[in-house]
């Protein structure tokens, strides 16, 4: 049985793979930090359940008989890889593996774009799950309707003929796939540089091989060229799959599709443009939109994308997101916005990279986008290390939102400190969101405060 080795299991992108390679009958181990940390217990059990054999993440379980796969996080500067390299294993990335099994299928469906990439991914996956297709799925976040399975729920597993992928551009990576039907949600500044990431999709759109699926209300896909390109839209009804009358529900969001109304159990208006995405890849798939569009109720969403972890007794809500760059946060928040109660957000920027590269254009977005009464805070960048990135601070951003004329944003240095202040300052109908992507703490930290503040 040949050996495979994930290290940095944990990690949204690695799990799925990890998981699958078990199913598929490989002898599975895994190290992370965060475990070896005493973090992240829930993951590890599932993990584990899957049959996946934890290690430490210190080089002394490293054997040359393993296959080893690393997340683009880690260097060689990681003890396991460093540990490889001495025993003369090649390195491999989890993109090289994602790519492997995708080209294994016979109908391959690919989703990118800068946001809704993961969600989408669900929507896909879970429309031909119930329609019998038997998929291959395999995603960055974790599917609600799918909690109640053995493992992580950010796969289906199947072995049947359909592929369908979250297709990551922060690396490049998107580069690596050649889908029969291509998705592209939207284009704008995330992980790298503007340049960079045009070509990464302009790329991505020459490898697609039948159909490219365009967001015509986004002009840099707008403007992508195939010989065969769908759109959809909430805006323009000249596309191919057109939503209209959106209207905010209590508990979901409402629209009209072909002259048919549907509900989703999702909040924001990105979210419908989400659904047609999702409709109009899978009538590329020979499946009926209106019977797409139906299944899509039934859709609960993915962990951590506005997810409402619950409300206290005096009405305070806890809602946790994996908002992470200017566009989605801007998409949270507004739709947020949409219902009453004053917000009290915490948004933890992921990396030194991003902080430095996209804070001013968060700090933009948060400025235009709350109101005078809400609050902003901001902990120092996760996992800043302040010897190498001497000039990075999350106070930085605070600092540009305070001079766009916003007053009620504090940098406040961790999380103790972000507790201490909500738990002081929360008071009845407020919503308070916990925002930021890569610290798997984080939901934990929203569960906390629920208990706290009830």
């Amino acid at each position: 049985m040949t050996k495979v080795c994930f290290c940095g299991v944990s990690g949204n992108g690695m799990s799925p793979l990890a998981q699958i390679m078990s199913l598929k009958g490989y002898d599975v181990y895994g190290s992370d930090r965060s475990f070896d940390a005493g973090l992240d217990t829930d993951r590890r059990k599932a993990l584990e359940d899957m049959n996946i054999t934890i290690i430490p993440q210190d080089g002394s379980r490293i054997t040359k008989d393993m296959e080893i796969y690393i997340s683009a996080a880690l260097d060689e500067k990681n003890p396991d890889v460093k540990a490889a390299l001495q025993l003369g294993i090649p390195i491999k990335k989890r993109s090289d593996l994602l790519a492997q099994i995708f080209s294994e299928y016979e109908y391959g469906i690919a989703v990118g774009g800068t946001s809704g990439k993961t969600t989408t991914t669900a929507m896909i996956g879970y429309i031909m799950d119930m329609l019998g297709q038997k998929p291959c799925m395999i995603n960055g976040g974790m599917l609600r309707n799918y909690e109640q399975l053995k493992g992580l729920p950010n796969f289906i597993y199947n072995q049947d003929k359909i592929c369908v992928i979250e297709a990551d551009e922060s690396d490049g990576s998107i580069c690596k796939y050649h889908p029969n039907i291509g998705l592209i949600n939207n284009i704008s500044h995330d992980h790298t540089s503007m340049e960079k990431l045009k070509q990464y999709f302009a790329t991505f759109a020459q490898n697609t091989k039948d159909v490219l699926v365009l967001n015509y209300d986004c002009e840099l896909t707008r403007n992508l060229k195939h010989q065969r390109v769908v759109t959809f839209s909430t805006i323009n009804p000249q596309a191919d799959f057109y939503a209209k009358d959106i209207c905010f529900l209590p508990d979901g969001i409402e629209y009209t599709f072909q002259a048919n109304t549907f509900k989703l159990q999702l909040f924001g208006a990105f979210n419908v443009s989400n659904a047609l995405a999702a409709i109009a890849v899978c009538a590329q798939a020979g499946i009926n939109p209106l019977e797409a569009a139906h299944i899509l109720q039934g859709f609960t969403g993915i962990k951590r994308r506005l997810e409402i972890v619950g409300t206290t007794p005096n009405n305070i809500t806890l809602i946790d997101d994996f908002a992470h760059n200017p566009s989605k946060i801007h998409s949270s928040l507004s739709a947020l916005k949409e219902y009453d109660g004053r917000l009290i957000v915490m948004y933890q920027s992921h990396s030194a990279f991003s902080a430095q590269n996209t804070g001013s254009e968060v700090a933009e977005v948060v400025a235009r986008t709350l109101g005078k009464n809400d609050i902003f805070l901001m902990p120092e960048v996760y996992m800043l290390d302040k010897e190498l990135d001497k000039d990075i601070t999350a106070a930085n951003i605070i600092n540009e939102i305070n001079n766009l004329g916003f007053a009620n944003a504090f940098f406040l240095e961790d999380h103790s400190q972000i507790h201490d202040y909500i738990l002081a300052n929360a008071r009845q109908g407020d919503r308070i969101i916990i925002m930021g992507a890569r610290d798997n703490t984080l939901p934990d930290f929203s569960r906390q405060l629920l208990v706290e503040l009830s």
